[in-house]
């Protein structure tokens, strides 16, 4: 058997350490590389001990030099709490990293996914939001570091794609929740669930009437590795995420039950450019990828209460 040489950036992150061990799990060589700015090293210290497993402390912004086969991009703080923190530091992670990964993958001619999000589609004007949508995104305000950021890979990936041949991959990840969220992220899952578990107020922006659409981490990992594995000449962007549409209010109550909780629900104004809808348009993915998510809310939720239980 040939073990692909496979490099994921943000690989001790969230999303990046199940991606990791699926990998992993599959045979392959798997270099992660994280600078630790919001990815944890408890995320992937369950992987340390295999061989084929190697950990490497490094930031994006700067150049990286590797051998290896596939390029996962993922490097990028992803919640608002973590990439409103050093805004300058976030779009140069998305830029720079860009930059960087997509020279190394033109450089060993590997095939790169770039991890991109339904941010880029702001505070949408369609719903549901299609691939063709060009989206109503504010280039000045409290998210720009990072719509625009990842506005501006795909495009940079589209260039060297244009200009240099390179292989790419686009995904556009829609609200992901599982275990290893981090707890103090400021997501409305992990939110919800570390005050429902802890008896404090749940806190609700606006009315509580703003919909999302979850999908569960393995659901994402999956749509990923199916997009990896397509032919050079389609290249995305695909929307990933799960088109179940939930209110913020009707996850709050769920949450609620689920945990047994005597949390109350208290209401705040909403923050600024915060979208009132998002809800993937997924066809492409079926079609493409022959990709649908598998995992209920209630499933998934039980999985990530349990998972948060033993942290908290």
């Amino acid at each position: 058997m040939i073990r692909k040489k496979i490099l994921v950036t943000g690989g001790a992150g969230f999303v990046g350490s199940h991606l990791c061990e699926r990998l992993l799990n599959e045979g392959n060589e798997v270099y992660c590389l994280d600078n630790f700015f919001t990815g944890q090293k408890q995320n992937i210290v369950h992987l340390l001990s295999n061989p084929y497993f190697e950990l490497i402390r490094h930031d994006v912004i700067n150049p990286f030099h590797i051998e290896v086969d596939e390029i996962y991009n993922l490097a990028c703080p992803a919640s608002p709490v973590h990439y409103q923190y050093n805004p300058i530091k976030t779009i140069k992670t998305s830029v720079m990293g860009a930059i960087n990964m997509l020279g190394l993958a033109k450089r060993v001619n590997a095939k790169i996914l770039q991890a991109s999000t339904s941010e880029v589609y702001g505070n949408p004007l369609i719903h549901p939001q299609p691939e063709s949508y060009w989206g109503n995104v504010n280039p000045i305000g409290e998210r720009s570091c990072y719509d625009e950021g990842k506005r501006a890979a795909e495009t940079l990936f589209s260039d060297y794609k244009k200009q240099n041949n390179v292989r790419i991959k686009i995904v556009r990840i829609f609200n992901t929740y599982g275990p290893r969220m981090h707890p103090n992220d400021g997501r409305v899952v992990s939110n919800f669930i570390v005050q429902a578990l802890q008896n404090q107020d749940i806190t609700v922006y606006g009315k509580g009437q703003q919909t999302r659409s979850f999908q569960f981490v393995d659901d994402l990992v999956e749509g990923m590795i199916k997009m990896m594995a397509t032919q050079d000449s389609f290249t995305g962007p695909v929307n990933i995420g799960n088109p179940s549409e939930f209110t913020i209010l009707e996850l709050a109550e769920k949450v609620i039950k689920m945990t047994g909780s005597k949390s109350k629900i208290i209401y705040q104004p909403l923050p600024s450019d915060d979208p009132l809808m998002r809800k993937p348009e997924i066809s492409l993915a079926e079609k493409e990828l022959n990709w649908t998510p598998n995992i209920k809310l209630d499933t998934g939720l039980e999985k990530t209460i349990r998972f948060f239980q033993t942290i908290i």
